[in-house]
């Protein structure tokens, strides 16, 4: 038994065979996603998916789409979280963050959003899903002013140093697709050293996709389209990351599963509503 804890499911890219892909993430054994939103648009989409399909949602407004939100998306956030208040499948506020990479972006304005989201996850008592692209301190910074009740640190590329400040927070921190290249090696040792009970395995699907999926500059050039990844690849990706560790893959399988319901306690009341 596999927790994918990052699939955008609602994406386009998965307009076509989206039930198929739910469908060949539980064959592989996946036999549960968290969808977190990105933005108030996409609310009502991710909670009809988390319901038709069992899964586990996360309401919030992503860091790269803060540009086209408002005060009034704010307000609608803190509408729907109270809506869905007592949904047991709403299980964090998120995907909301920082991002210091893309550049041309606002920061300020991605600061005011995330300060605010945290204090309705505060309010809402809901751990978050937190986007981090080189901005780990400034997460954390945030993080100190407003307590939430822990989350994940998802697509993890901060330091040993940064990664063990989110785990004395309660934070898990996220892996996927990016330790599958053998290029990553700092973030192969970070997963290979950190105690085990700080990770998390997911696929963000359908981006970040691993080592087999990938393709090169020169190749999408030529024509090849990017594979798009999706969480039937999860097991394989928990398979490097045993590897890593030199642990058997049940027993990463059983901690990662276990850590992502430490990380968004909401979801071990679905695993076995799920798996029957």
């Amino acid at each position: 038994m596999w927790t994918d804890s990052h699939c955008h499911l609602d994406a386009p890219e998965f307009e076509a065979d989206r039930a198929a892909v739910v469908q060949r993430a539980r064959a592989a054994g996946v036999t549960m996603l968290v969808l977190p939103a990105v933005a108030v648009d996409h609310v009502d989409a991710v909670v009809a998916l988390a319901h038709e399909h069992g899964l586990a949602y996360a309401l919030g407004i992503h860091p790269l789409w803060c540009h086209r939100a408002g005060e009034s998306d704010l307000e609608r956030l803190r509408q729907a979280l109270h809506r869905h208040r007592d949904d047991p499948r709403l299980v964090a506020v998120g995907e909301i963050g920082l991002d210091h990479f893309v550049p041309g972006l606002d920061l300020a304005r991605q600061q005011h959003f995330y300060l605010a989201q945290l204090r309705l996850a505060r309010d809402a008592g809901l751990p978050v899903i937190l986007h981090v692209r080189r901005s780990a301190d400034a997460l954390l910074a945030g993080l100190r002013r407003i307590e939430v009740p822990g989350g994940i640190a998802h697509a993890f590329n901060g330091s040993e140093q940064q990664a063990r400040r989110f785990v004395e927070r309660g934070f898990r921190l996220g892996f996927g697709g990016t330790l599958t290249f053998e290029p990553a090696r700092r973030m192969r040792a970070l997963a290979a050293t950190l105690p085990l009970q700080a990770l998390v395995l997911e696929t963000d699907a359908p981006d970040i996709p691993p080592q087999w999926l990938y393709r090169t500059a020169a190749e999408r050039a030529g024509g090849a389209p990017q594979g798009r990844n999706e969480p039937a690849e999860l097991p394989r990706i928990g398979g490097v990351l045993a590897n890593l560790r030199g642990l058997p893959l049940a027993e990463l399988a059983a901690a990662t599963v276990a850590n992502a319901q430490a990380a968004l306690p909401r979801l071990s009341a679905l695993h076995p509503r799920v798996a029957a």
